[in-house]
């Protein structure tokens, strides 16, 4: 027979409010563990900064266990950052992937305890290479604090976990340290929004870095377009071609004259115009705002919140419309 899954008991008011403080508690408490730290970005926390700037290798992050997780997000921030890194298991070093570290290397490694024996195991062997040792740990005076070339101080008062056994706090205090590595890296490397998106190719960070207008404008026939001249009728006429919510009104050579809305129109109905009599530009916008075709598209979007405009035309450097975009276009893009 199949196995009858439990269902989950339900809590009197009094539990959940237990549940709820217990929650909170957590939360105080790592809260201030991370505070602490403040006061160790120091000496040794510049000196930290300088191998890994001097590095001509790649920064090898080592940790056991719960610090081997938040190792593993620390190689990934550092690496995502401008600052090549990656994380090597302590245990599997010592049977081969010792030989993925350099002497050209520098090596953060993380022990709560400071005497991880499989982190112990190697630290002879990394004093051979000649390989800087940061540490990240717990107790300064440990094996592993003693032994490195620079300890950075991450422990905590207490583990948030009642038994004081799970790594909660600490954990949390050795990421934030970790951060604070990369991020004062990034600054002192210059590392820029660009680099940060090119190693950010496929996610919504990318696309919002990468991607320029002229990447998803409308072009050619697509651009809604009038001559000055036209009447009001035909502004309409092409708005609802083109279905962009705006026409442009152009000059024989293609500059951009002025922009007429689906907006306009409806303020305009109010005084019950003759459509074919009016001109338009009679009533378009002189002097609307334009993008340019090189312009962030993320930059476009904020452009687009800031003014209250769905839809802007694109313009060249001489003042010739060569696209449109509208809201959709970077809703469809995954600029948002």
């Amino acid at each position: 027979m199949p196995e009858r899954r439990r269902k989950p008991r339900r809590l009197g008011g009094a539990e959940d409010r237990a549940l709820i403080d217990m929650g909170r508690a957590v939360i105080d408490l790592e809260a201030r563990a991370v505070a602490a730290l403040g006061a160790r970005i120091d000496g040794d926390f510049a000196r930290a900064c300088r191998y890994m700037l001097g590095c001509e290798g790649r920064i090898v992050v080592l940790g056991m266990g719960k610090s081997g997780h938040i190792g593993g997000k620390i190689a990934a921030t550092l690496a995502s950052t401008g600052s090549p890194a990656f994380f090597v298991h302590p245990g599997e070093a010592s049977h081969g992937d010792l030989g993925m570290i350099t002497p050209q290397d520098v090596v953060i490694a993380i022990s709560n305890s400071g005497e991880t024996a499989e982190i112990v195991t190697i630290i002879p062997l990394l004093k051979r290479l000649g390989v800087p040792l940061v540490a990240m740990t717990g107790r300064r005076d440990s094996t592993l604090g003693r032994e490195a070339d620079v300890c950075l101080d991450v422990s905590v008062e207490q583990e948030a976990c009642p038994l004081g056994l799970a790594p909660t706090a600490s954990t949390t205090a050795t990421l934030a340290m970790g951060d604070a590595l990369a991020i004062a890296l990034l600054e002192a490397r210059g590392f820029t929004a660009e680099d940060f998106a090119r190693s950010h190719p496929g996610g919504t960070l990318g696309r919002r870095l990468l991607l320029h207008v002229a990447d998803i404008m409308h072009r050619g026939e697509e651009i809604p377009r009038v001559p000055l001249g036209a009447s009001l009728t035909e502004a309409v006429m092409e708005i609802t071609r083109k279905r962009l919510g705006f026409t442009t009104v152009t000059d024989d050579d293609g500059h951009l004259a002025g922009v007429f809305t689906d907006g306009d129109l409806r303020r305009l109905l109010e005084s019950s115009p003759d459509l074919n009599a009016t001109p338009v530009e009679t009533v378009m916008t002189r002097e609307p705002t334009t993008l340019a075709p090189d312009m962030l598209a993320a930059e476009a979007l904020q452009l687009m919140e800031r003014k209250r405009i769905n839809a802007f035309p694109v313009v060249d450097g001489q003042g010739r419309v060569v696209g449109a975009v509208n809201l959709h276009d970077l809703l469809r893009a995954g600029v948002l």
